[in-house]
């Protein structure tokens, strides 16, 4: 039996997301796995440095459909004989996932944010407000990892790259048009992000959050009624209804905190709050908060965090 491990590497570089599974996938094996994928895509052989031994590739997928996805996984799992299947949990794990384990009658794990302890997989449950340890007795199982869960393994060893043989049946889905989020570190990959909500009071604010942003190395986000206000694009609201993070820091500006809000980053191992509204429900789930003015506040951070790269 093997352990296979299914990534999206449809883009100009290997996400860090690919990298944790494969870590992930290697540690829970213990030795080397097969990862599987789709796309032109390429540098695959350096995932080796994270424990794949080999990678199959489907270079004739280019869109993301989930029943040519889901014949992909399925058939490279029993050819491999793997009894784990490891994916991202982000929008293509959470499409394929469940589906591999239907076609393979296997127990489905989704958001892992761990190794198993005592054979037991922990996830977050009630928007990250209480953890579940949950057993597979099935003789396959399908875990879908939560970024930012595991750190990127490193080694010297390089994957060979096999061509995928085998016939995924036809695409159902076509794409009319891509749009690409911009240049910077993808929001669900980056360790630092700055955020901010309605009290920039308007998107002509907006380059004391980017500026800030830009001397720390952060991601920049926002809340929904600032996405829906069209001040910022829809790919950097955070939220129940946006994305879900898990950054080492993040960097909450004139946000309320809304429980919807917060069911997007409540995973964040620290976060900082900045908002003139004592009551702000946010300063209850926050490490640090200041309580001010943004206006006021931005630019005495911004200062300081320029002294403090001077002085690198």
């Amino acid at each position: 039996m093997s352990t296979i491990v299914f990534l999206d590497t449809r883009g100009e570089k290997l996400p860090k997301a690919a990298r944790e599974a494969v870590t992930y996938a290697s540690q829970l094996a213990g030795g080397p796995v097969t990862a599987v994928t789709f796309g032109d895509a390429q540098g695959l052989e350096t995932l080796g440095a994270q424990g794949a031994g080999k990678v199959i590739v489907a270079r004739g997928l280019k869109t993301v459909d989930g029943q040519q996805l889901t014949r992909l996984v399925a058939d490279v799992a029993t050819k491999e004989h793997a009894d784990t299947i490891v994916c991202v949990h982000d929008a293509t794990g959470k499409t394929v996932a469940p589906r591999v384990a239907v076609r393979l009658k296997a127990g489905h794990v989704a958001g892992v944010t761990g190794l198993p302890e005592g054979g037991l997989f922990r996830r977050n449950v009630f928007s990250g407000k209480a953890r579940a340890f949950v057993e597979v007795k099935s003789p396959v199982k399908v875990l879908s990892l939560m970024p930012n869960s595991i750190a990127v393994g490193t080694g010297t060893n390089s994957a060979t790259v096999e061509e995928y043989a085998g016939d995924p049946g036809p695409a159902r889905i076509t794409v009319k048009e891509v749009r690409k989020a911009g240049s910077g570190v993808p929001l669900p990959e980056a360790d630092l992000v700055v955020s901010a909500g309605r009290g920039m009071k308007g998107p002509e604010h907006w380059g004391l959050v980017e500026e800030l942003a830009k001397e720390l190395g952060a991601a920049t986000a926002c809340s929904r009624p600032v996405a829906d206000m069209h001040w910022r694009p829809h790919h950097e609201h955070v939220g129940q209804t946006g994305l879900a993070i898990r950054p080492n820091l993040y960097i909450a500006i004139g946000i309320s905190g809304a429980i919807q809000h917060l069911a997007g980053v409540n995973q964040s191992k620290v976060i900082a709050v900045i908002n003139k509204d004592p009551e702000a429900p946010f300063f209850k789930a926050a490490d640090y908060g200041i309580l001010g003015d943004a206006f006021e506040v931005l630019p005495k951070l911004i200062e300081a965090a320029k002294k403090l790269n001077a002085e690198r």
